[in-house]
């Protein structure tokens, strides 16, 4: 049996918590687009383009926790390449996967209300395109606040570097 390091199995559970929150975050999100969307879609059958454009805006967050969670596996060796973590870079590691996961989790919801509310007003003006793709970006910005935390958590940590 391998023996792993606290500090790296606190790195597992960091990983886990990044793409797990941010996931869910982000398929929530692109859950109530797509849903508003598919109501755009039976109105007018030209909204489909727009309606996966906006449904696929909250993707971003899982693909922001995705990173995360592919850094902290690599990093404390458990993707190769590392050589394991200290338990106190391991609780910093679970701070990493804290911060884009939950941040994710947040933005992804937001986005996707605000996507799916920007489709159904581009139904009754189709001069809202442009309007409803930067209120369905702003969200956006905590999942990046997130993504900053943890790379500077991973950096100043001991986890990159």
């Amino acid at each position: 049996m391998v023996e792993i390091a606290l500090g790296t199995a606190l790195a597992a559970i960091g990983a886990g918590v990044a793409i797990g929150f941010a996931g869910l975050g982000s398929g929530l999100g692109q859950g109530m687009a797509a849903a508003g969307s598919v109501g755009a879609v039976a109105e007018d059958n030209d909204m489909f383009a727009r309606g996966i454009i906006f449904s696929a805006l909250p993707e971003t967050q899982a693909i922001y926790g995705f990173l995360i969670a592919i850094l902290l596996l690599v990093f404390s060796g458990l993707l190769g390449g590392g050589s394991g973590l200290s338990t106190e870079a391991g609780i910093v590691a679970i701070g990493v996967g804290a911060s884009i996961g939950f941040a994710g989790l947040g933005s992804g919801m937001g986005q996707g209300i605000a996507a799916s509310s920007s489709v159904g007003a581009i139904v009754e003006d189709n001069d809202m395109f442009a309007r409803g793709i930067i209120f369905s970006a702003l969200p956006e910005t905590q999942a990046i606040y997130g993504f900053l935390i943890a790379i500077l958590l991973m950096v100043f940590g001991g986890i990159l570097g």
